[in-house]
């Protein structure tokens, strides 16, 4: 090669600025398309995923307020059954007459007592009486 042919080819200036691309409407209806469906998609296997997590959460707290259930009603059992031991004439007797010195009584030691009969009802117009004054029901 001869030099004048090199320097040639090295200053030939190559103008490739005015290509312009042109924008193809249908790979990027398409492109969209398949953006959007794999939008959803996405948004689908989250919510699903959520779900799921929510489900155990209600099922491990459901667990956990069984067992609680379990020892509350434990408790009143034993609450239930404590309340009837301080309840036992036996025991009763015997703190009355150990700790509080309470005799328990003879035969002839019995008062029967009379049953009281309540007084009449006053009379319907009889509303108040205040010093003195009696009010009457329709009248000042």
């Amino acid at each position: 090669m001869s030099r004048q042919r090199f320097e040639h080819v090295i200053r030939q200036d190559i103008h490739n600025n005015p290509i312009v691309r042109e924008v193809d409407r249908t790979r990027q209806r398409e492109f969209r398309r398949w953006g959007q469906i794999g939008v959803l998609l996405v948004t689908v296997l989250l919510l699903s995923a959520w779900l799921h997590f929510e489900i155990l959460q209600h099922g491990y707290r459901l667990e956990q307020m069984q067992q609680e259930l379990v020892r509350e009603l434990e408790i009143n059992r034993h609450l239930k059954l404590e309340i009837e031991t301080l309840r036992a004439p036996a025991r009763i007797e015997r703190i009355a007459t150990e700790r509080l010195r309470f005799v328990a009584p003879g035969n002839g030691d019995a008062t029967v007592l009379e049953r009281v009969v309540p007084a009449a009802e006053p009379d319907r117009s009889l509303v108040a009486t205040r010093r003195g004054e009696t009010t009457y029901a329709g009248r000042p």
